[in-house]
Order: structure tokens, then sequence, then C-alpha cells
């Protein structure tokens, strides 16, 4: 955790208002900040739901207010449920009708949580901000960066590359240093409602959602072939903008196999499929990889090799940057790289160091 002295030199307390998820982590994270001495707000945001779809926004926020009575610390709502459909859904929606697979937690975290949220609450007097998320700020250079979380599997610094970097100084991450069952740990040695409550899982905000189901009302469904990778027909598919490359649900097989099949290739103008083995999807070595909207922590140097992650607990690549432009970079990978997606995001490590990254495209 990094440290935050309870009082600044003329002796107030820092004001840190705590985005509340209703979880665990943003619950450990608000007693954690109050045991250190600081002025704590629990602050739970509303983003809303996608039309037609259930979520469980009101039992988080149930669950978040429950916290905040337990600590008796003030609770507070804001309501950013245009911006979230602005920002986060429609970007969504955009991205998939293109034939792309986005990564919405991304912008959720770009636009929501370290913009809106942040902006709203310096608005009202916070001195910082803090999440639960599984990540770290260290100052480098003289300025703050993000680096991994303790442990490799809960480390969250691959959502947020985007964020603002001029945020990082008033945030603060107090759980990012600790193992989950740590973090569980001091949940229940504060006797949180939230203790044993299971990890979330689904869209930022939202929670599970069937995506197929949920954009099924904005992309009309494109009934198309699925082939195999000597081109043979053995199935069908509902449309090739709702799948991604790696996935092995959701087309239909109309012969036998053995092993199961994974999409290998999408051919979006064609409305084709291509499925093979496992081994076909992580074969593939690219000659230069190309991201869009890059956001820096610290600007990359060009010819140095870094390392790439790809995808959420995915592998570590190693990659050298070919060319920087102003919202644009050209990297080479130097290996082969598991199911590259166009859509997802590519983000540059040096060692434990996040500098930043970009949407694959």
């Amino acid at each position: 955790m990094r440290k935050l002295a309870p009082q600044d030199k003329k002796g107030k307390k820092k004001k840190v208002f705590v985005g509340m998820s209703g979880g665990v982590d943003s619950s450990v994270t608000a007693a954690l900040l109050q045991k250190a001495g600081h002025d704590v707000t629990v602050v739970f945001i509303r983003a809303g739901e996608p039309e037609g779809m259930p979520c469980s926004w009101r039992d988080e926020r149930r669950d978040a207010m429950r916290v905040a009575v337990h600590l008796g610390i003030p609770f507070l709502t804001f309501n950013f449920e245009k911006l979230y459909k602005q920002d986060v859904v429609d970007y969504l929606i955009r991205e998939y009708k293109k034939g792309n697979t986005p990564n919405p937690d991304v912008m959720c975290n770009r636009y929501i949580k370290f913009n809106a949220f942040y902006k709203k609450a310096r608005s009202l007097g916070a001195d910082c901000i803090a999440t639960g998320h599984y990540a770290r700020i260290v100052r480098s250079s003289g300025s703050y960066v993000i680096t991994r979380g303790i442990l490799k599997e809960k480390d969250q610094s691959y959502f947020l590359w985007a964020i603002p970097k001029e945020v990082l100084a008033r945030t603060l991450f107090p759980v990012g240093g600790f193992t989950k069952e740590k973090t569980r740990m001091f949940a229940r040695t504060f006797k949180l409602p939230t203790a044993e409550k299971k990890d979330s899982q689904g869209l930022c905000f939202i929670g599970k959602l069937d995506i197929k189901e949920f954009l099924s009302d904005y992309i009309p469904k494109r009934p198309g072939v699925v082939l195999d990778e000597t081109g043979k027909k053995i199935g069908t598919h509902q449309g090739v903008n709702l799948f991604t490359i790696g996935e092995r649900h959701g087309f239909n097989i109309s012969t036998s196999h053995k092993n199961p099949l994974y999409v290998t290739s999408k051919e979006n103008k064609k409305n084709i499929l291509v499925v093979g083995s496992r081994y076909s999807v992580s074969s593939k070595k690219e000659d230069t990889i190309t991201l869009r909207e890059t956001s820096w922590f610290m600007k990359p140097l060009k010819n140095k090799i870094y390392q790439i992650q790809v995808r959420y607990h995915g592998e570590m690549y190693r990659a050298k940057v070919k060319e920087i432009k102003r919202q644009s970079v050209i990297i080479e990978p130097l290996e082969s790289i598991d199911a590259l997606t166009v859509g997802q995001s590519c983000v540059l490590y040096d060692k434990e160091k996040c500098f930043g990254g970009g949407i694959i495209g």
C-alpha cells in the first residue's frame, strides 16, 4: 500500500473518496484508509443498465451502503448513466459492429472511474480517490506510474493503461500490494458485511452479461458458414461480428470432431468463421502490430524491447517498438502470440512497470 500521511503539513487530514462497487476489495480499501486516519467517503457509481437486460447495481449499491454504515462513514451515489452509455456501451456496440472485440473495462476506467468520478470527487473537496484495484502506483523519473499488483493472477494493471496519467498523483490502490487471501483476512478482521462475498465477474458496473444476447438488440443476425482450415464447410454461425479469435463456443458444427475447435480467423465482409485446433490459434507470428488510441504514463523508446500483454491474464511476449506516432505505435513482436485479437488492448511493460498501451487495430 502506497503510504499517504493521515495529515498534511498544515495538520489537515486527507479527504479520500472511495469508489465502492459493493465488493470485498473496495470495502477493504475504505476500511484501511479509515484506519489510517483519513476522512473517507464511500461513493457508489451508478452506471445504469442495458435496456432489457437484468443488472445487479441495486444489490451492489445496498452492499456498499451497508459497508459505509458499518464503518460509520458518509455514503454518496454518483449517477453517470449518460456518460457510461456514451463512452462504454456505445463504444462496445460500435466496435463489435466493425467485427472487433473491444475491452469495455478499459474504457470504463478511462472515462468513468478515473475521469468523471475523479473530477466530481475533486469538485466536492476530495484530496484523493481510491479504488480496490490490484495494481500499485509508484513514483519514477519525477512522475507517477502504475506497476503490477503483487500477485500475477490478480494483477489488474492491464485494465488501467488508458487512465489519465495526471490522476495517478491523487489516486490510491490500498490493496494493490496484497494477495486476495490477505484482503479477505482484512475484511474479516474489520467484520465487513462483504467479507464472504464472491468476486464479481462480468462487464464493469453491470456484472454478468450474455454479450451475444445483449448485442442481438443492436446488431442484426447474419447467419453464415463455419469452415475448417482446409476450406471445408463444417457448420454455421449467427454473425461473424459476435465472435473473437480463440473462442470455442457459440457456433454450430455439423460434423463430429475428437478435439475442441476454436475460432482461428474470421472474414468480416464475407461473414465467414474459420475454426481449428488450439495449436493453430496459438502458432501465429505477426510481422508488426499497430496500436491505436495510445496512452502513456512513460513514453516508450524506439527500438527498445518491452514485454507486451495482449489479453487479461495472458502471457507476456517480447516486442520491439518500431515507430512512434502521435496517437499510434507500431511494434514488432519477437515471438509468436496467442490469439491476437483486433480491438483488445496491448499493454507495454518494462519488468513490473506499466508504460501504457493502445488498442490493437
